[in-house]
């Protein structure tokens, strides 16, 4: 899937006194949890919103109503910014597997980064509408903690929502 994208260009930003925090940000089944996982594998320290709710509440629509999961998610963000905190004070590298669909929770991430000491990286993945529905309806079949449901009204409003970012340092990868 990202067979082509030069990994050097956040390699190379790696540095032992500034931690490199690595916001991904895309419209879910666009591959963030797959590149994370990438980026995982080279050292860093991977932060996935969707494993932390799993992890204290469930599944989304299985284990707790539907209702709860935005007091769920806000609860789970929380948390992973403490740790997020603590990793770069650590000097970790961080890649951190969140929609970041607004720009206002962007800019504040690329703050919280580098109040912390560290520099940070925006990786938009761009896919096209039709291919995230196709993703999706397969991804939909899994039972893990980032293959919650998306169900085609789901999607259309995060596609209304999202703000793609422009201007704001981000490396696009897609079409």
């Amino acid at each position: 899937m990202f067979e082509e994208f030069d990994f050097d260009l956040i390699y190379r930003e790696r540095t032992k006194a500034a931690p490199l925090g690595v916001m991904m940000c895309g419209i879910a089944g666009s591959g963030k949890t797959t590149f994370s996982k990438i980026l995982e594998q080279e050292g860093f320290v991977r932060l996935s919103i969707d494993e932390e709710i799993w992890a204290v509440n469930g599944r989304w629509g299985v284990d707790f109503p539907m209702e709860k999961f935005e007091e769920y998610r806000k609860a789970a963000e929380r948390r992973l910014q403490v740790r997020l905190l603590k990793l770069l004070r650590d000097k970790q590298d961080t890649v951190i597997d969140f929609s970041f669909w607004d720009r206002k929770r962007r800019n504040a991430y690329k703050q919280m980064i580098e109040d912390s000491g560290g520099s940070w990286k925006l990786i938009y993945l761009k896919v096209h509408h039709d291919e995230l529905r196709k993703r999706l309806k397969l991804r939909n079949k899994r039972f893990d903690a980032n293959s919650f449901p998306i169900s085609e009204e789901l999607l259309t409003s995060y596609l209304e929502d999202f703000e793609i970012p422009n201007g704001e340092g981000e490396i696009v990868i897609g079409n």
